[in-house]
């Protein structure tokens, strides 16, 4: 990703309702859902529900389809990856041991499931 499609989707994100929508796309995968079920379950009317799905849309981190007469949302989960991925592409890149085991490199990591496996 590039860093301002970074920014952006970060800015979409960075708001207390557009955020319940997405983690509410992501959990449902990529089923989606229908406008009116987002609205209901996060609780916005459906001018304000427009509003902020349309952040999102902007950029890039739902998509939209239409089944008949429903518009439904997803989450993209290419665009979500390639934003986790920015975000971490140089965890721990200076050796630190203040490294997460989350954020440790690949090796490190492969060495720690091991001898979890093996132990």
């Amino acid at each position: 990703m590039k860093t301002p499609a970074v920014i952006e989707a970060l800015g979409a994100l960075a708001h207390e309702h557009r955020l319940a929508i997405y983690r509410l796309l992501v959990q449902r995968g990529t089923e989606g859902l229908p406008a009116g079920a987002i609205g209901d379950r996060v609780g916005l009317v459906p001018s304000s529900l427009t509003f902020h799905l349309q952040n999102l849309q902007r950029s890039g981190l739902i998509t939209q389809r239409r089944e008949r007469r429903q518009l439904i949302y997803s989450a993209d989960f290419t665009v979500m990856n390639g934003l986790v991925g920015y975000l971490t592409e140089n965890c721990c890149g200076n050796g630190g041991n203040e490294c997460s085991p989350s954020c440790a490199p690949a090796p490190a990591a492969k060495t720690a499931k091991r001898a979890l496996t093996t132990g």
